[in-house]
């Protein structure tokens, strides 16, 4: 991912309709935000836009509609904290097809400097199957398109992915938020202080594969957390109980295993897990290895021998790359 992408710095949007992807994935208990911050982090594109007088389009995803509308994960309440974020009107083209006779009416009588915010991409299916119909359609609405949804950069969907393909280098660039951790990544990428230390954490080996082999040429160690971990366990003929597992992944694990040997990675893999009867904060919990889970049993966390094993590694880097979940954060007794 080379910085030769242009930045929303490098064109003056007057005039234009902006799409800008955003992440607004952001977490609602009862139509309530209970966190902002990533509304905060995209304010800064969003004023630049409508600082030239662009027609700004926001859109964005929120949680796992499954292709269908449901009223309680629409984009609406974020448009309206947008609106006094920003102090200015952030106009919600409510439409459950997304890209809908309603959006489209929408951005039709948009001014110079209007801002509006479409429903919730996933609403859609074709959105998570990277579908081409709806990213055409998004695509027709614009003129110029700005990624600003690092949070979702990584996954191959119509409104971070495919969409890009219907513009010119000219005509898509990032916002700020990813021009800044695309440099912290090169930064580090192309600075290395060593011992150089990747932790991979996430619960899908599929969705990191690429970033996991890039990584085998550069670091000097490994370490493979969060839901990951069983994959590779059971990989390696270990019980595993009812954790998390890619059992179409597993000689993919096997795989990345001996290439690790072969380019003379550490890789670190946890040896004990914190296991739960339940998935839920409040389920029975003991520790065990991380081979030898009991049926109906599962992992959630890292147990005390890992947590040293991982710690002795980490101290002794000059240089740690984090990328994903390392345990079930969500749940204050696995985090």
């Amino acid at each position: 991912m080379g910085l030769n992408k242009k930045s929303v710095d490098d064109i003056n949007v007057k005039g234009l309709r902006v799409l800008c992807r955003c992440d607004f994935n952001v977490p609602l208990k009862e139509g309530k935000i209970t966190d902002e911050n990533r509304l905060v982090a995209a304010l800064p594109t969003i004023k630049k836009l409508v600082a030239d007088g662009g027609k700004v389009i926001l859109c964005s995803h929120l949680g796992k509609p499954k292709g269908e509308p449901k009223p309680e994960l629409s984009l609406a309440p974020v448009a309206a904290r947008l609106t006094e974020l920003l102090g200015q009107e952030v106009k919600f083209a409510a439409d459950n097809e997304v890209v809908g006779p309603n959006a489209k009416a929408a951005v039709e009588a948009m001014k110079d400097g209007d801002i509006i915010l479409l429903e919730n991409t996933r609403y859609r299916a074709e959105e998570t199957k990277n579908g081409e119909a709806f990213s055409k359609d998004l695509a027709s609405l614009c003129d110029v398109f700005v990624n600003d949804a690092f949070g979702t950069a990584h996954r191959a969907h119509a409104s971070t992915a495919l969409i890009a393909d219907y513009f010119d280098t000219d005509h898509k660039m990032f916002g700020y938020l990813m021009e800044k951790e695309v440099k912290a990544v090169e930064k580090v990428l192309n600075d290395i202080t060593r011992p150089f230390t990747a932790i991979m954490g996430g619960s899908k080996v599929s969705s990191k594969i690429e970033i996991i082999e890039n990584l085998l040429n550069k670091v000097d160690n490994l370490i493979i957390a969060g839901g990951m971990t069983y994959t590779f366990t059971k990989a390696m003929g270990g019980k595993i109980g009812i954790s998390i597992c890619e059992d179409d992944k597993l000689d993919l694990a096997l795989d990345l295993i001996k290439k690790a040997k072969e380019k003379g990675v550490n890789l670190v893999l946890a040896v004990d897990a914190k296991i739960a009867d339940a998935f839920s904060n409040d389920a029975n919990t003991q520790f065990c290895a991380v081979d030898e889970i009991p049926d109906g049993w599962e992992g959630l966390d890292i147990g005390p021998k890992t947590e040293e094993i991982f710690a002795n590694v980490i101290k002794e880097s000059k240089t740690i790359l984090w990328n994903g979940p390392t345990g079930v954060f969500e749940f204050d007794n696995f985090t």
